[in-house]
């Protein structure tokens, strides 16, 4: 039966939804599950996306697409959230997941947003095979053989490409640019007081030990107090 309620939620979707839609249904037609599991680690911090998961900072997210927003069971969603109301269709999602707090204004979800539409599109894909019963998004037209080319590189802003800065970018980001971790210019020790500071503070997910070693690493590398662009005091 949710089967079938899934498939006649993207159906009405499809009829109901303003320009774009079209452009939505060929992204999801062609998104990667796979690689959206990977860019999922952005919502780990405050998300767990497993039946049965804990909540965190943020709900459990098994079965979300298709889901009434803001309603999960024993999670104290924010005023803002509870008034969006709805459900969560991939339009939603794909809305909300571009800018949170531009969607739902005076919501607690602090989370940036993914600028890259294939990024948002990917993650939709994962999130929808999070579920008993998964919706059915159009198959892609068959692709042309294509030559391999070398991998897409990892989008990291403005960071330093270099050992642990994926790691680092996915732990930082889900709550702010990475404009801020560039401008500093720190300590690995004061680095690793500001990590802690954020965990007891501000209600960041802590960081798993030997993670937390190789973004303060990279940290110390790459943006401490000597780096050649940041001022001295």
């Amino acid at each position: 039966m949710r089967t079938v309620m899934a498939a006649a939620l993207l159906l009405a979707c499809a009829a109901a939804a303003p320009a774009g839609a079209a452009e939505l249904e060929a992204r999801l037609a062609a998104a990667d599950p796979d690689r959206g599991r990977k860019v999922f680690r952005k919502c780990a911090a405050c998300h767990t996306a497993e039946k049965g998961g804990a909540r965190k900072i943020g709900p459990n997210l098994w079965g979300v697409v298709g889901a009434p927003a803001g309603a999960r069971e024993g999670f104290r969603y924010s005023k803002a959230m509870t008034a969006f109301g709805g459900s969560w269709t991939p339009e939603r999602l794909d809305a909300y997941l571009t800018r949170p707090r531009a969607v739902v204004k005076g919501g607690s979800m602090s989370f940036v947003g993914l600028k890259r539409e294939r990024d948002r599109a990917d993650v939709i894909a994962f999130l929808n095979g999070m579920s008993d019963s998964p919706a059915a998004f159009a198959s892609a037209a068959p692709a042309a053989p294509t030559v391999s080319g070398p991998a897409e590189p990892e989008d990291l802003g403005l960071m330093v490409s270099a050992p642990g800065a994926s790691e680092t970018f996915d732990a930082c980001t889900p709550c702010h640019s990475e404009r801020i971790v560039v401008q500093q210019g720190l300590t690995r020790e004061q680095w690793d007081e500001l990590m802690v500071w954020m965990v007891e503070e501000q209600e960041m997910e802590p960081i798993e030990e030997g993670a937390l070693a190789v973004i303060l690493d990279y940290l110390a590398e790459h943006y401490g107090p000597d780096r050649p662009n940041f001022p001295r005091r």
